[in-house]
């Protein structure tokens, strides 16, 4: 069955029977106060904006029965899958030290959860990923290759680190992506504007910008 998402630079094409949601790293961490991403010196509210758009693309997603995958990224507690370039970088915390919500960035403990408003029901895949592309190290695309899935709609945050390094990933694997603006965030707002631009840039050299109203009327037709 052929729809249409209205979207940016020219409407896309897609099945809802090959299309999967991925929701990207929507975590406490990042997005919650007293997260990774606060002791960095971020304003969270910047990332929350995304949580209400992304919860109706989600409800839409459900409804359809498409796959719904989410992803974390995070480590190991002894941090053995953490390159030293990413544990050492220079910032105020680092990860693996404790927070609020315990040892930050590390699975299992609470910052590392996903957010209650976005959290995954039974049967929803959840990939927990060691680095910023969500293909990188995981599982994702022997998932999305066994489920038959030729478009993803890809959303979470940060929109110019883990969402378009997923995207930049996707698009060499041979998959169309189609990013909701309303439905990513950034803490930098210059930075969400860039790396949107950079995605439909060339006649979608990347993939696809629409909003979450533009997608979920795509799935309802």
């Amino acid at each position: 069955m052929q729809h249409q998402f209205r979207a940016e630079p020219f409407d896309l094409p897609f099945d809802p029977r090959t299309t999967a949601l991925v929701m990207i790293d929507m975590q406490r961490d990042f997005v919650e106060p007293g997260g990774f991403g606060e002791a960095l010196g971020n304003d969270v509210s910047f990332v929350r904006t995304a949580i209400e758009p992304c919860k109706r693309l989600l409800d839409a997603a459900r409804r359809a029965h498409m796959l719904v995958i989410h992803t974390r990224e995070g480590h190991r507690a002894d941090l053995t899958d953490c390159p030293p370039a990413k544990l050492t970088r220079g910032g105020k915390t680092f990860i693996g030290e404790n927070g609020p919500m315990g040892r930050i960035l590390v699975r299992g403990e609470k910052g590392h959860d996903l957010i209650p408003e976005l959290y995954p029901v039974a049967g929803e895949p959840v990939i927990d990923k060691p680095g910023k592309g969500a293909f990188y190290e995981t599982d994702l695309h022997l998932i999305l290759k066994n489920a038959g899935i030729k478009t993803l709609i890809v959303c979470g945050v940060t929109t110019e680190v883990c969402v378009t390094t997923t995207v930049r990933e996707a698009n060499d694997r041979g998959f169309e992506c189609i990013v909701p603006e309303d439905c990513v965030g950034s803490y930098f707002p210059a930075f969400q504007k860039a790396a949107l631009e950079m995605i439909k840039a060339q006649g979608a050299i990347f993939g696809w910008v629409s909003n979450s109203a533009s997608v979920i009327e795509g799935l309802r037709v």
